[in-house]
Parts: structure tokens; C-alpha cells; sequence
């Protein structure tokens, strides 16, 4: 479903990935761990398509970073998840209007739209939650409903960077199962994340880097 050969990557400041070659199959759950700076971000946003290898291709379902046209970029993206450490809510909306957002962005009616919405927010927990606005809601909760607008649309595949940061070690586990719970259900999970703690308590595939270079590769 995702495949890196020979991908490298080089910035201003120096270089970011050094030939990787990969491949991260359908249903998935995938830790990219590494320190900050070890490209982990870089690679989440090639899979996105907001950055291209300046050597090698990016292949992400079914299509060639070296041969995207620029139309089909927003195709992909609309089958595609994303979860960031800072949750980057909408203040001015309520949270109902935060996760209906990428839906009313396709054009779906207003009754799928409600529908769509309520269940993912009571798969998360948040359902009491949608008349309110994020500064009356806990950072975890928070989470859950960047989390909730990341799923919406049921994407293939879910990018979660370094979702824990800024939450409490009761929230970080709920958030977790939650990740476990989207992956079981088909969706395809690529978790970037420094905490090797996280690792042993909820082992998968892990994929390690350093200085953009995977110098480990293994199973859970």
C-alpha cells in the first residue's frame, strides 16, 4: 500500500533521509521511532504528499510521487488521516464543527454529515462534548477530537505524530487503545513517536531511525 525505494531527501540544512526502502502493507500499525530530527516527520509528510524525495519514489495507494499530478494530490489526501502533537482545533468553532469539517469539505449532505459525526464521537467518547468549544475541553479530550476529525472519512491510512506530548499518562493510554481500535478495524496506522516506553507496553512493528536512517526494522 506504501512503498519508499531508494528515497533520499535533502534540505537547506542538510540531508533528512538517506535511501530508504520499505514497504507498509494494508492494516498495518507501524512506530517510526527516533529522536527529533530523526526524519520521522519528513517521512510521515512524503506518505502525505506535502513533501517529494529528490531522488526516488514514494509510492501511496497506487500512486508515484515522481508522477502525481497535482489534482490527484488532493485524492489522496482525502484517504488519508492526520494526528499531530499540537491538536490544531479550530478556537472559533464548536466540536461538532471541528470534526463535520473534513465531510462538509467533500460536499456530503448535512444528514450523513450528523450521522457520520455522532458515531465517531461516541466510538471516542466525546459525544457530550460536541455543543462545546475546545478551551472547555481537557488536553485529552482534545486529542480525541483531532483524532475523531482524522477518522471521519474512514481513511486507509492514519499518520499520528507524537500525538502524547502534551498528555497526562491516563489520557496517552486512552488514546492509544483508541489508535489500536482504528487499526483493528482496517485502517492502517503509522505512529511516529520517541517513547520507547510506549514500544514495550503495546509492541508492533517498529521501524528505527537515526540521522534519517532506518538502522532497525522489526516485527512486534
Amino acid at each position: 500500500m506504501i512503498r519508499f525505494e531508494k528515497v533520499f531527501l535533502r534540505f537547506d540544512t542538510g540531508i533528512s533521509l538517506r535511501e530508504l526502502n520499505f514497504t507498509i502493507d494494508q492494516g498495518e500499525f507501524l512506530y517510526l521511532y527516533g529522536d527529533s530530527g530523526s526524519g520521522k516527520s519528513s517521512i510521515l509528510k512524503m506518505i502525505y504528499m506535502d513533501l517529494f524525495p529528490n531522488s526516488g519514489t514514494v509510492s501511496v495507494l497506487d500512486f508515484d510521487s515522481s508522477q502525481i499530478k497535482r489534482r490527484d494530490i488532493a485524492i489522496v489526501r482525502q484517504k488519508i488521516g492526520m494526528v499531530f502533537q499540537d491538536f490544531y482545533l479550530l478556537s472559533d468553532r464548536d466540536i461538532y464543527s471541528n470534526i463535520a469539517l473534513p465531510l462538509e469539505i467533500q460536499g456530503l449532505k448535512a444528514d450523513v454529515v450528523r450521522r457520520t459525526v455522532s458515531l465517531k464521537a461516541d466510538e471516542l467518547g466525546i459525544r457530550s462534548r460536541l455543543s462545546h468549544y475546545p478551551h472547555e475541553l481537557s488536553t485529552g479530550e482534545q486529542q480525541r477530537v483531532a483524532l475523531a476529525r482524522a477518522i471521519v472519512n474512514s481513511p486507509d491510512v492514519l499518520l499520528v505524530d507524537e500525538p502524547l506530548a502534551h498528555l497526562d499518562s491516563t489520557a496517552a493510554k486512552e488514546v492509544v487503545k483508541h489508535l489500536w481500535k482504528i487499526n483493528e478495524s482496517g485502517t492502517s496506522v503509522i505512529f511516529a513517536t520517541h517513547n520507547e516506553k510506549l514500544l514495550r507496553e503495546d509492541p508492533a512493528r517498529t521501524m528505527t531511525l537515526v540521522s534519517g536512517e532506518i538502522v532497525k526494522d522489526r516485527e512486534a
